[in-house]
């Protein structure tokens, strides 16, 4: 029986792995939530570990208000960052294993080519910088670290895209959806399982690893897929970015190249759409 710390625990990601963990039978896992463990704060981190061991630990945690990290940097490099290098350090220490999520708004999202995991990284904002960092000072701490940068993560927990789209379908007759950001949906349960069937794996290699659901669109495309799913009448209009200025910069395109997890780990990855109705059954 393998036991796993999840940071993060009321989290979409956080959520999905309590969700999905009980399908797997030699893993137990133990989630915390910032009140349980405040892992911007070091010491507590170390008196947290100091009788307690695991086999695994997965940081979920992360701040991820785009726009506001741009007004709130410190805030945004305190959790992406240094909390990052608390558990990396701690976890070296104990000899546990590492797995920390990242994200796609490490690039810049200029280049149309998915993105491999030795791509140049160059983030465009303050969110993505932060999270690079936490990348660096994971691997630098911990040399048995696992990143896995993932994109656009919606789920039938929290706040996020497609719930937006069911609660704005309600009450709209239109609404408009950039056309001019290309990505692909990731549900969180799926990403979940995939950190599962990692942890559960006899052998674990280390290093970065891309996760998202297969296949590509706009967010046009996957509003107008919920649209679909969700057998809603509301008028849907397409617009660029430039409709909706934000404070923070987001990656045109997003797609991130699965090659490498689908080889070395043997993770089965769904199709965007399947996914997401299969969520939206749920859901609805």
């Amino acid at each position: 029986m393998k036991k796993i710390l999840i940071t993060g625990a009321n989290g979409q990601l956080g959520q999905s792995i309590l969700e999905q963990s009980t399908s797997y039978k030699n893993v137990e896992c133990f989630f915390v939530t910032r009140n349980e463990l405040d892992i911007t704060n070091e010491s507590l981190i170390t008196q947290y570990f100091e009788d307690k061991d695991f086999d695994f630990v997965v940081n979920c945690a992360a701040y991820t208000a785009v726009d506001k990290a741009e007004d709130f940097p410190e805030e945004a490099y305190l959790v992406n960052a240094k909390a990052t290098e608390y558990l990396a350090k701690i976890t070296h220490q104990k000899n546990i294993p590492f797995i920390h999520i990242s994200t796609d708004y490490v690039f810049d999202g200029i280049d149309s080519i998915p993105r491999k995991e030795n791509d140049s990284t160059n983030p465009i904002g303050v969110y993505g910088e932060t999270k690079l960092d936490g990348e660096i000072l994971a691997v630098k701490n911990n040399s048995k670290t696992i990143i896995i940068r993932t994109a656009w993560v919606y789920s039938r927990f929290g706040n996020n895209f497609v719930k937006t789209m069911l609660k704005l379908f309600k009450e709209r007759e239109s609404l408009s959806v950039v056309n001019d950001q290309i990505g692909s949906p990731t549900n969180a349960l799926d990403l979940a399982k995939a950190i599962l069937d990692i942890i559960e794996k006899e052998q674990t290699v280390y290093g970065i690893f891309n996760y998202s659901n297969e296949g590509e669109c706009s967010w046009f495309d996957f509003a107008n897929k919920i649209k679909e799913y969700s057998n809603s009448s509301i008028e849907i209009n397409s617009v660029p970015s430039s409709a909706f200025p934000t404070k923070a910069k987001r990656p045109a395109y997003s797609l991130l190249d699965k090659t490498k997890i689908k080889e070395t780990y043997h993770i089965d990855i769904p199709e965007w759409e399947v996914s997401l109705k299969k969520e939206l059954e749920y859901i609805l």
